[in-house]
């Protein structure tokens, strides 16, 4: 296998307004599924011992907004279950928008070159800054889809993922 090296300095694919604009497309589709669901089913449905729709919301709660504050100024998130409580779905959903607008501020203190550095996020998990922002965005993607077959189960179509 030939190897291949390169004087040229790296480029980027995709600019980081870009990818933030990606992350937040998937979050409006997080936040349709959040609104399909039924208020009790909400906190209530599960099926084969998953946790209810809402406890994956908190998760993404608990991983997104802290995350990209890390990312931007060092600041160390605390894990902790039940960090971002609600006790309705309106509730919920004003929370989902509080960090949503958290992360634009934040984001836009993280330098382009602070991309490539290595990070421990929450303290306790080593990875390039990107890696650990990607990891971020298919977690989403991966309970959404868990989301998406409560919502099937319940009767109700979910929102089609791709209009972001």
């Amino acid at each position: 296998m030939e190897t291949i090296t390169s004087t040229t300095p790296a480029t980027s694919i995709i600019s980081s307004k870009d990818l933030l604009a990606h992350w937040q497309g998937h979050r409006n589709v997080t936040r349709r599924v959040i609104e399909a669901f039924p208020e009790k089913e909400l906190f209530e449905f599960s099926i084969g011992g998953m946790r209810t729709f809402y406890k994956m919301v908190q998760e993404l709660l608990l991983l997104a907004a802290p995350g990209v504050k890390q990312m931007a100024d060092g600041t160390v998130p605390q894990i902790k279950e039940d960090l971002y409580p609600a006790n309705s779905k309106e509730e919920l959903l004003a929370l989902w928008d509080a960090q949503t607008e958290a992360m634009n501020q934040d984001w836009a203190l993280i330098p382009d070159e602070r991309f490539q550095e290595t990070i421990l996020a929450f303290g306790a998990y080593e990875g390039s800054v990107i890696s650990t922002v990607l990891y971020y965005i298919d977690n989403e993607i991966h309970h959404r889809g868990q989301g998406y077959v409560y919502l099937r189960a319940l009767g109700i179509t979910p929102p089609n993922f791709y209009e972001r």
